[in-house]
């Protein structure tokens, strides 16, 4: 939000310096983000040219003898301007000067042989408007040797503030205005509006057919209108503030937005057909816009229509028909009050931003619809002449205001300040509420420009950011005697874990978005209504995303593009099943792309890196599940995972029969193909809540189980089993045979071939054997390799291989 100084004191009597208001303005809430004071236009001063003679060696140049005003004798100028000529007044830049409207730094030249000595400007040099047919011409009495910033007040700082979402008041130089006033840094002036008496019935009327978009509509029209250019100082703001003038109407409705937070649109009457009808755009129907552009609109879209069709897209931007231009004589003012969240929607879906879309998205004041349009009606009959109608008011029913139960001991328990009953009430009321009742607890009515009020923390905060936060006084930390406790959650713990053991197994961490296309959800077993945003930020960006997979393999893909193949990235982070708060899910992921596998990628003096594959994304799974403090080795592997994944190259992990702990694999080619990436590619999800809680730890502490005095022995066993049997079965069918001395079993070697028969295949297998209370004698090694023999035979059905 831009405004200038000389702006806000047409609101705020003050005798404030600049630096004062900036300060507080922050102070209140109003961030200050930037303050130009304008000094570029300092050096341009006012002069007169003595004599113009033309340039003997060009027939559109002059050479001109200037008086600057500063006692010196007078310089040399050559100009190429139509209108030089001796006895006028304009605006000189001397050598040294930057012109901003062409970019440059003067300095002494030669123009044609002859030299020049600075330059006397254009309106388009000084960046005042985009006239440049000739150089400005100052009246006579225009004081030659002063700052003509200083004459044409265009020494006027400009202020921005940035402004959060929840203060729609705060879009309009008078809402600033009245903050700072009710801080004590002046009077707040200027807000009265006369009504004007009309000159017969609107003879357009308004039909609202979609009263849940369109709460309200006024529209007055004026006859016999003069559109020509806005007065210099109007102009001069519009300016300020980065807008282009354009012509008086237009210029109106702008400088209202601003100047009041109230958004409004002019119609050329003679090119409105018949009534106007508020109503949902129909599908398919398109509008050629004010920004020349045409926009393909959709029932979920408000629009103003008349006989011939869509006139305006309702709070956004208004039709190229219809727009006022030179040869407008009848003028219609409209000022309506649009549904924020389908304002919202439409500006994204089109992709127009507006500063009326900027305010009706937020919120408008209700109760200034039609102060709006008689404000906009002086200043057409002052700029433009013309005869008022009434005014046409359709739809609205008032506004009933919200009335707020405010414990005023609400202050000192949220803010630890407190503020006396008397200051705590005078605030509100310079702010413009309504506090009634005598007790502690008081009913505050909340004004109708105050929509983001909603209870009695936000009046708290009203009193506190205009009492000033800078009274809160720091307090230390309390110190403890003792080493804290327990400060972190579980699942806190778990995060930093799964983040650490991801990490150093070379993987980058990412940040994606929660939000992600529709499309990509539905891939990933999202795309149910629960998960879609009823006010997304972009088209793309409409669900909530029920995988972290999508986000990282688009930031994979993206890295590609760039050159950059082999990346692994994860993250650890929230996914959504539904929209309540018990279906989120805190997961750990992670994606692996071209050759980026643990050991090294690219290319080699040992040889190339092989493309990642299944097994590298089953590694990195295990690892953030052990980090987490997942019992590993009581961990399942069954083959195949959801449906994104390839059917015959992926894994489910589970703890138990019922418990998912993750997935993992190569992901399938048309869940790529769905994402706009290519492989190879290969990735894991793990559910970091669903790891069992560890164990209560006993209140005594056990003593430690001291370390085998006895020699650990390995022996190796191979299994003849039907190739249908899972290794992972037959490494725990060998564990159980003996838990307390059977203490590891690792496969290391699977072979398949014609010997051993059809369907068959041969699993090796170490049994790593440690002796606890004797020495094993060869009796006892026998007997415990008869039970992990029968073990196996019973599980899977293997037969020691001959």
């Amino acid at each position: 939000m831009k405004f200038t100084l000389s702006w806000l004191k047409d609101h705020l009597e003050t005798d404030a310096s600049l630096a004062e208001i900036v300060e507080r303005l922050t102070a209140i809430g109003l961030e200050v983000e930037h303050v130009d004071d304008k000094a570029g236009l300092r050096p341009f001063v006012i002069a007169k040219v003595l004599t113009a003679v033309q340039h003997p060696d060009a027939d559109r140049l002059r050479v001109l003898t200037v008086d600057t005003g500063d006692g010196k004798p007078p310089v040399q100028v050559v100009c190429g301007a139509p209108n030089a000529r001796a006895g006028m007044i304009g605006a000189f830049a001397a050598p040294g000067t930057y012109i901003p409207g062409i970019d440059v730094t003067l300095s002494v030249g030669k123009i044609r042989g002859v030299e020049s000595h600075g330059m006397m400007c254009s309106e388009r040099e000084l960046e005042l408007s985009d006239e440049h047919s000739g150089i400005i011409d100052l009246p006579e009495d225009a004081p030659v040797g002063t700052s003509f910033a200083a004459y044409a007040h265009l020494d006027d700082p400009v202020i921005e503030i940035n402004l959060t979402p929840n203060r729609p008041d705060a879009t309009s130089v008078y809402g600033i205005a009245r903050d700072l006033a009710a801080s004590g840094l002046g009077r707040l002036t200027g807000g009265a509006i006369m009504p004007h008496a009309g000159n017969g019935l609107c003879p357009v009327k308004v039909t609202i057919e979609a009263p849940e978009l369109c709460p309200g509509f006024a529209l007055r029209l004026v006859k016999g209108v003069k559109n020509g250019p806005s007065p210099k100082w109007l102009q001069q703001r519009l300016i300020a503030i980065g807008l282009r003038p354009i012509s008086a109407l237009v210029d109106i409705t702008n400088y209202v937005t601003f100047d009041r937070g109230r958004p409004l649109h002019v119609f050329d009457a003679k090119k409105v057909a018949g009534n106007l009808v508020v109503r949902r755009a129909k599908d398919g129907e398109k509008v050629l816009a004010l920004d020349g552009r045409e926009y393909t609109l959709t029932p979920e879209m408000c629009v103003i229509a008349d006989d011939n069709g869509v006139e305006s897209i309702a709070g956004i931007m208004g039709g190229e028909h219809s727009g006022c231009d030179e040869n407008t004589t009848d003028v219609l003012i409209e000022s309506a009050l649009w549904d924020p969240i389908t304002t919202a929607r439409t500006g994204r879906t089109l992709g127009i931003i507006t500063d009326a879309r900027y305010r009706f998205e937020r919120g408008v004041d209700p109760e200034f619809m039609v102060p709006g349009v008689e404000l906009a009606t002086k200043l057409v009959l002052d700029f433009c002449g013309g005869t008022p109608s009434e005014m046409e008011v359709a739809g609205y029913a008032g506004h009933k205001p919200m009335v707020v139960s405010f414990p005023l001991s609400e202050v000192k328990r949220l803010t630890g300040i407190e503020v006396p009953r008397e200051e705590a009430l005078g605030i509100l009321t310079r702010l413009g509420f309504e506090p009634q009742g005598s007790g502690d607890v008081v009913k505050v009515k909340v004004p109708s420009w105050r929509p983001d009020i909603d209870g009695k923390a936000d009046l708290v905060e009203e009193v506190m950011r205009i009492h000033g936060v800078d009274n809160i006084a720091p307090q230390p930390l309390t110190s403890h005697d003792a080493v804290n406790g327990k400060i972190l959650t579980t699942l806190q713990v778990r995060t930093r874990a799964a983040k650490r053991a991801l990490a150093v197994r070379g993987m980058m961490e990412a940040v994606t978005w929660s939000f992600i296309p529709a499309k990509h959800a539905e891939l990933f077993g999202g795309g149910q209504t629960s998960l879609k945003l009823a006010n997304p930020i972009a088209a793309d960006m409409s669900d909530m995303r029920p995988s972290l997979l999508p986000g990282l393999i688009a930031a994979a893909q993206r890295n590609a593009d760039k050159g950059i193949g082999d990346v692994a990235l994860f993250e650890v982070s929230g996914t959504y099943e539904g929209d309540a708060s018990d279906q989120q899910r805190r997961v750990a992921a992670g994606v692996r792309r071209g050759t980026a596998k643990l050991e090294g990628s690219g290319r080699s003096w040992a040889g190339n890196a092989g493309p990642v594959g299944v097994f590298d994304a089953k590694a990195d799974a295990i690892a953030a599940l052990e980090a987490c403090g997942a019992p590993v080795d009581r961990l399942q592997i069954e083959p195949g995972g959801p449906a994104w994944y390839h059917p015959g190259r992926s894994g489910t992990i589970k703890l138990g029969p019922k418990t998912v702990l993750g997935t993992f694999g190569e992901f399938h080619p048309k869940t790529l193909d769905g994402l706009d990436a290519s492989g190879p590619i290969c990735g894991f999800e793990v559910f970091v809540d669903a790891v069992p809680e560890p164990k209560a730890k006993p209140t005594r502490t056990k003593p430690k189980l001291e370390l085998s005095p006895f020699q650990a022995v390995k022996r190796d066993f191979a299994f003849v089993v039907d190739k249908t049997v899972e290794a992972g079965t037959l490494v725990r069918a060998a564990l159980a045979a003996d838990k307390k001395l059977v203490t590891g079993v690792s496969v290391f070697d699977v072979f398949e071939g014609a010997s051993l028969g059809e369907a068959k295949k041969s699993i090796a297998i170490e049994v790593s054997i440690q002796p606890v209370e004797k020495t094993l004698t060869d009796e006892d090694f026998e007997a415990l390799a008869k039970r992990i023999v029968e073990n196996v035979n019973k599980q899977t059905g293997g037969v020691l291989r001959a």
